[in-house]
């Protein structure tokens, strides 16, 4: 009888080994999740990777380690945290926005670097084309089809023409947005004023720049530093009764007026099914970049009715219309 116990537990052991669950092979991965900020539209990213991850398998406290570090939006913590993590010591490190993946990949570390919502990766100089990563990192692209944004607020007030763009010169992914922006509005006969900014202090002050010199609406970027402060700049477009549009679902819940947008859980969630080919052992090389389209009508409800505005039909017929509470 012990014989046959004895070949039984064996064989049990031999069949989970087989199955890849033997307690001795099995891999705890260790991975990193980098911050600039904290603001609603990365904690939701990062919330959705770590989803993710758990739906293909990858969990926390069971077969895998997360080590999450947020810079307080300080360029040198931000450094600080990035040459930590490129040590080797890490399966693999998940950089939200483009600040902490320009700082990840800059170190040539031979840590993948899989990022999440890089708005323009080829001009942030993390790869040479979406298609071919060619600097060990990859991952998921929100590009802003700000002629696009710009076209649903022409939709929602076409009365304009002269349009005040805000936004920080820090931020490749701002000025690349606005440069398209810019060269919308120059095609199609508008007026622009723009005011830059270094930092969130500054927001107020070109905010209530561009509104004294005539713009009759105002475009922000989708930046780290000007999301510090919009919800000051929106509540003075506000009470001078000039529409604002942006380039994030995040902003229109800070007071902006409308967006495109696309769920930021989501793109959460297809940067970890990249994230997951790289734990598997597909090389990063192999892996093209994703541009998660922005296909969803983001309104704040309260913005709307604030400045006595309604959603025309050709804008109700878009698609899916999200409105939001502002904050």
């Amino acid at each position: 009888m012990k014989k046959l116990v004895s070949l039984l537990v064996a064989l049990c052991l031999a069949l989970c080994c087989v199955c890849g669950v033997c307690a001795e092979d099995k891999k705890n991965y260790k991975i990193g999740i980098v911050l600039m900020i904290e603001n609603g539209a990365f904690l939701d990213m990062k919330a959705g990777v770590i989803k993710g991850l758990k739906d293909l398998g990858y969990v926390e406290g069971d077969n895998l380690t997360i080590d999450y570090q947020c810079a307080q939006g300080d360029a040198t913590n931000l450094q600080t945290i990035c040459q930590n993590m490129a040590d080797g010591s890490y399966d693999l490190v998940i950089t939200v926005a483009t600040p902490p993946t320009q700082a990840f990949v800059g170190l040539e570390s031979e840590t993948p670097c899989v990022f999440c919502s890089v708005a323009a990766p080829v001009v942030a100089g993390v790869m040479s084309a979406l298609d071919t990563p060619d600097m060990n990192a990859t991952g998921t692209s929100n590009a802003i089809p700000a002629g696009d944004i710009i076209s649903l607020g022409l939709q929602i007030t076409p009365d304009v023409k002269t349009f005040g763009l805000v936004y920080a010169t820090s931020e490749v992914n701002a000025v690349n947005a606005m440069n398209n922006a810019k060269e919308f509005l120059a095609a199609n006969g508008y007026r622009y004023i723009e005011k830059t900014v270094t930092n969130s202090g500054e927001v107020q002050t070109a905010a209530q720049a561009v509104l004294d010199q005539g713009a009759d609406v105002v475009f922000v970027a989708n930046d780290s530093v000007v999301q510090a402060a919009v919800d000051i700049l929106a509540e003075l477009c506000i009470e001078a009764g000039v529409p604002t549009y942006c380039c994030s679902a995040t902003t229109v819940l800070s007071g902006c007026l409308a967006t495109l947008a696309m769920s930021d859980e989501f793109i959460g969630i297809e940067t970890a099914g990249i994230a997951a080919k790289v734990l598997s052992g597909t090389p990063i090389s192999e892996i093209p970049a994703i541009v998660v389209p922005a296909d969803i009508v983001s309104v704040n409800s309260d913005t709307l009715a604030a400045l006595g505005l309604t959603l025309p039909d050709s804008v109700l017929e878009m698609g899916e219309v999200q409105y939001l509470p502002a904050k």
